[in-house]
């Protein structure tokens, strides 16, 4: 009896309902993230953000832009500049139970490539953000996320991508080239092999740095390069995973062959011997790859509806804690999600299949202000949670703050309930100061 009380009371608290998850946030907090949301949830200053960002910062300059955008969208979504502002924001994170995982807002895409001295300074930006994620005590297990686009150009990864449908490459090619041989890399040039060679030793140096430190989220991109940076990916996952989970991979579930490369990837981490370690996300590229698809008249990569990527995110999600729960040392996932019913369904199912709540094999993330409500509702019942944090300058996070606006256009317009939530915290904290209480803390 006293079994189904302690999960009808976990039931009701991961209805996500209840304002006092906002207890922890300041009164500044919490009108910040009131006035911020309430500006994205007009369509039309989504949609046009950059554009609008682009004239203010004309109009303002760039001190003046600066001015604007620091103490409001700036601090809702990033950390900081510098290590000092960064480590401000992660304690105060950590007070609130929840864990850092930093991403490094550099990213490119088709007519961005920027030359090898470019990249080489991509690669000292990521080693800093592996050496600030270890040696700050932000939280143990600490991650990070890394785009490979940002160490290896667009092209070549869609050239890639191209010549492994045709002659697939064995991963060992790819781990000599990342100890130093000169590999020649069949259906590229010499000058595309040694651009390869090159991102391969980038990304081997950041792998070295982390390994048995930083755990390092690769993120996916476009389906056009995604072959190609999860064949990277799984050749850094076959050198540095042998026995610990420390290079991740990311699965996009509104992708309709989402479940087929899980469930081939984990077939081959089985047979080449490496622990995996899974980011599950719906995906964030939807509009781009269907206009892509229709333009060069490919199939639709994505799910036709909203219900069958739910599908496959649980589908997905399923199998993942069905292997966790038989060899919780080999297998990771992080449930990257905002939809509370998915959460549910991972905390469900991890009760039913006996995976500990912190035992770090599932955890659960979401990004830097935002789902609030449902972060520091999880870390108070005792499961990790991470916040995917960017971090430095607003020039240098702008671009990564407009494509992500554009990216979760559906999510920042669907916030209301955590506006409802942050107006009833305000609201018990105003009426707690009229009967001689606390208004301005926590």
């Amino acid at each position: 009896m006293i079994v189904t009380h302690s999960h009808e009371l976990l039931s009701d608290t991961l209805a996500f309902e209840d304002p006092r998850a906002f207890k922890v946030k300041s009164l500044g907090e919490l009108l910040r993230a009131l006035g911020v949301f309430r500006l994205c949830s007009f369509p039309v200053l989504v949609n046009n953000c950059g554009k609008l960002m682009s004239v203010a910062r004309t109009l303002l300059g760039k001190r003046g832009f600066s001015l604007l955008l620091r103490p409001t969208v700036y601090a809702q979504f990033v950390a900081g500049e510098n290590e000092a502002e960064i480590s401000q924001s992660m304690q105060k994170m950590s007070l609130q139970g929840l864990r850092p995982m930093l991403a490094v807002p550099i990213e490119e895409d088709l007519g961005e490539s920027t030359g090898e001295k470019r990249y080489d300074d991509n690669m000292d930006i990521m080693l800093e953000c592996v050496r600030m994620s270890h040696s700050n005590a932000w939280s143990k297990d600490p991650m990070m996320q890394l785009k490979i686009t940002a160490l290896l150009s667009p092209e070549l990864c869609v050239k890639l991508t191209n010549v492994i449908r045709q002659q697939p490459y064995d991963l060992n090619l790819l781990i000599r080239s990342m100890d130093g041989e000169p590999i020649s890399f069949p259906g590229l040039d010499e000058k595309e092999a040694a651009h390869l060679r090159s991102g391969l030793l980038r990304l081997n140096k950041i792998a070295e740095a982390s390994v048995n430190k930083v755990r390092v989220l690769v993120d996916a991109e476009y389906t056009y390069m995604n072959p190609a940076l999860s064949l990277v990916t799984m050749a850094m996952m076959k050198k540095f995973n042998k026995d610990g989970t420390w290079i991740w991979n990311t699965y996009q579930c509104y992708l309709k062959d989402s479940r087929s490369l899980l469930l081939d990837v984990l077939s081959l981490s089985k047979n080449e011997g490496f622990c995996l370690g899974v980011k599950l996300v719906r995906g964030a590229y939807m509009d781009k790859e269907r206009k892509l698809a229709m333009k060069e008249g490919h199939q639709d990569p994505i799910h036709q509806s909203w219900e069958d990527t739910n599908d496959s995110y649980n589908g997905c999600l399923d199998v993942m804690l069905d292997v966790i729960s038989q060899e919780p040392e080999r297998y990771r996932i992080i449930v990257a999600t905002h939809n509370e019913e998915s959460v549910r369904r991972a905390v469900k199912r991890m009760e039913e299949l006996g995976i500990d709540r912190d035992g770090g094999s599932v955890c659960f993330g979401q990004l830097l202000g935002m789902c609030d409500h449902v972060s520091l509702t999880l870390a108070k019942e005792g499961y990790s949670v991470y916040k995917s944090v960017p971090y430095g300058s607003v020039d240098e996070t702008l671009p990564y703050l407009v494509r992500r606006a554009q990216e979760n256009r559906t999510v920042l317009q669907g916030i209301r309930k955590e506006r409802d939530l942050l107006r009833k915290e305000l609201n018990r904290r105003l009426r707690l100061s009229l009967r001689g209480g606390n208004f301005w803390g926590i």
